[in-house]
């Protein structure tokens, strides 16, 4: 898939995506480049994630848990969720081991490391590990049971051995599966049962949206547009969904461009019949020049 960036009527840049999607039986009804080999899904694995803690004795719920899955925008009810987690595990944000950062909004002075995006997820483990006395300070080491156990989450519900592991932007562990394999894990969500825990982070993160991401991001709107769908992104471009049916699919461009992703995201959805009004702007932005469009986004 080619992502074309117009301008004037001029092709001025383009991407390359990787997209595959598959309707409520799992059959596949669009397959787009290499699917089957080893991706790098960054944070769109923190649902997965967030399941091998619940499956641990994490006792996170609602928007609380929304947030164990989020890459959030550090907006104050990020950083107060943030903060409630550690507290109800008795532990202090010197507990996180996430880089220190700064909110999305550049204006806002604050930083730290409950600012940082992945904190919620990091709040988390640190309070898996208080409620097993796993030892706090190594919990991002790879043989660590925390992540050992995640591990074992992520390779059931791809049901694929993990191809590589490495490290993620915020110093946790990023195992690499194929697109096939997030595609198959992302469906086990809405089609578990309803008292199940991959049921329970499926209501979560539609539930609240703007807990997984932030109030005037892509995601969040996305899923306030189409109210059964789970949508996680991850750095460098890559993007997995489900909806409640179980139709599912993931993207991935493959030069690590936003500016591409959430029109092909949004391309993605509607090759599986889900649209809204809401979608016309995510899907092919104008280009700007002088403040006014004289160009567009193309997809062929």
């Amino acid at each position: 898939m080619i992502v074309e960036v117009v301008r004037s009527g001029f092709v001025e840049s383009t991407h390359q995506a990787r997209m595959l999607t598959v309707d409520a039986e799992g059959r596949p009804v669009e397959t787009r480049g290499a699917v089957h080999v080893p991706a790098s899904p960054r944070s769109s694995m923190k649902p997965l994630q967030a399941l091998g803690m619940l499956r641990s004795g994490l006792g996170l719920e609602e928007e609380l848990l929304a947030l164990a899955c989020a890459s959030h925008s550090g907006e104050p009810f990020h950083v107060d969720g943030v903060r409630k987690i550690l507290a109800g595990a008795g532990l202090e944000e010197s507990a996180l081991r996430c880089p220190e950062d700064h909110p999305f909004d550049r204006t806002v002075s604050e930083h730290g490391r409950v600012y940082m995006n992945c904190s919620g997820k990091h709040a988390a483990m640190v309070a898996t590990c208080a409620v097993n006395d796993w030892p706090l300070e190594t919990y991002l080491e790879p043989m660590h049971p925390l992540q050992k156990a995640i591990r074992a989450t992520v390779e059931e519900l791809t049901g694929e051995r993990v191809a590589a592991s490495g490290v993620d932007g915020c110093g946790a562990p990023l195992f690499f599966v194929s697109m096939l394999g997030v595609t198959k894990g992302f469906r086990a969500f809405p089609l578990s049962s309803e008292d199940s825990y991959e049921r329970k982070i499926f209501d979560a993160m539609r539930t609240y949206p703007e807990w997984t991401s932030g109030t005037d991001r892509p995601e969040a709107k996305l899923m306030r547009a189409l109210p059964g769908l789970m949508l996680k992104a991850g750095a460098e471009a890559f993007d997995a969904f489900a909806f409640e049916d179980g139709r599912a699919g993931t993207i991935k461009i493959e030069d690590g461009s936003q500016r591409a992703r959430v029109p092909v995201t949004v391309a993605a959805l509607r090759s599986l019949g889900l649209d809204a009004p809401e979608l016309a702007e995510l899907g092919l932005p104008p280009v700007l020049g002088g403040g006014r469009p004289v160009g567009e986004l193309r997809i062929r």
